[in-house]
């Protein structure tokens, strides 16, 4: 009997481990496919910046083009108060103006949600302190161009797409 408990108690000693294991297979559940935080915070980044940088360039374009038509409202108007324009260089002079205007409220409002979209995203958060304030900008562009002060609206924006420059540059350090 001692015989049959030693041989026993060696058989058991020796056996591998996993024998007694637990048996029950256990299904592999996948994660759903998330990008991993850093990467996430890459593509955020990486988007907003490319945000900044359309308005940089839609900015540009339409400053570039207000120059242009800025001198011939102000051509037209000083023609005005000579009494030598005519009705319809008078009716497109205007046309022009009201074009310029809601230009200018166009990229307020769009500034605006970009500000609001920056404040409200985490990964961007850092980024909006350098940004705030571009809304109010074009805002001031807007009002002077309400005022038919079309050239200092120019200026203006100006100013915005400096600031906005300078965001982009810190985006992608």
């Amino acid at each position: 009997m001692k015989r049959i408990a030693i041989t026993l108690f060696i058989t058991l000693l020796f056996s591998p481990s996993t024998a007694f294991s637990q048996t029950r297979s256990r299904s592999s559940r996948s994660k759903p496919a998330t990008p991993a935080p850093a990467a996430r915070v890459s593509q955020v980044r990486t988007a907003g910046a490319q945000r900044v940088a359309d308005q940089i360039k839609h900015l540009t374009r339409f400053t570039y083009l207000l120059g242009g038509v800025s001198s011939g409202i102000a051509a037209v108007d000083e023609a005005v108060r000579r009494n030598e324009a005519s009705p319809t260089l008078v009716q497109q002079n205007q046309q022009s103006k009201a074009t310029v205007k809601t230009s200018i409220q166009g990229f307020r409002e769009t500034l605006d949600k970009l500000e609001i979209d920056f404040r409200a995203t985490p990964e961007l958060q850092p980024y909006y302190i350098k940004l705030a304030g571009v809304a109010a900008g074009a805002a001031t562009a807007e009002e002077q161009a309400a005022a038919n002060q079309f050239d200092r609206a120019g200026r203006t924006l100006l100013d915005v797409i400096g600031r906005l420059a300078d965001v982009l540059v810190i985006m992608r350090q």
